[in-house]
């Protein structure tokens, strides 16, 4: 909602006006993919995950885990880049007065149902399982392709 709320508001036009501020948005992300893919990573050595951590995950404070959620999300590229080209598309010059409240407004509904959904379908014991018996191939697949976007985003020229 932030990204669509900028884009909104006109961060578009800043970025357009300023292309190196999207260049450091550009290697910023890779930087960020990068710092993922190696926690991704470190994750998937680590054997299992041991009760102290899951200790420290059940002590950790909600407001906490709101902001790191929060920062995750502003921090990434694909988000961005989504939102500048959907706000290209949609907000052209001549358009409705209604279509930037309808973008916004869908892009609330598609977040809490997302989000919900995967809150949902997460706390259940069966997907808990599931996820303790794949996490560390899981949790390599993704090392492997944060570190390759990351290094796209850091490397390219464009």
């Amino acid at each position: 909602m932030l990204w669509a709320l900028l884009a909104a508001c006109g961060i578009l036009t800043v970025l357009a006006t300023f292309a190196q501020l999207l260049i450091v948005l550009k290697v910023g992300g890779g930087l960020y993919l990068l710092w993922l893919a190696f926690k991704a990573g470190k994750s998937a050595l680590r054997r299992r995950v041991t009760e102290t951590c899951l200790q420290e995950t059940k002590k950790t404070a909600y407001t906490s885990l709101f902001r790191q959620g929060i920062l995750m999300h502003i921090g990434n590229p694909k988000a961005i880049l989504t939102w500048v080209a959907i706000m290209s598309v949609a907000l052209k010059p001549g358009v409705a007065a209604s279509t930037l409240p309808m973008v916004i407004g869908g892009c609330a509904a598609i977040c809490v149902l997302v989000f919900c959904g995967y809150a949902l379908l997460f706390s259940t014991t069966m997907m808990a399982a599931f996820y303790r018996r794949i996490r560390r191939g899981l949790d390599a697949l993704l090392a492997v392709c944060f570190a390759i976007a990351g290094l796209k985003l850091v490397l390219s020229r464009s």
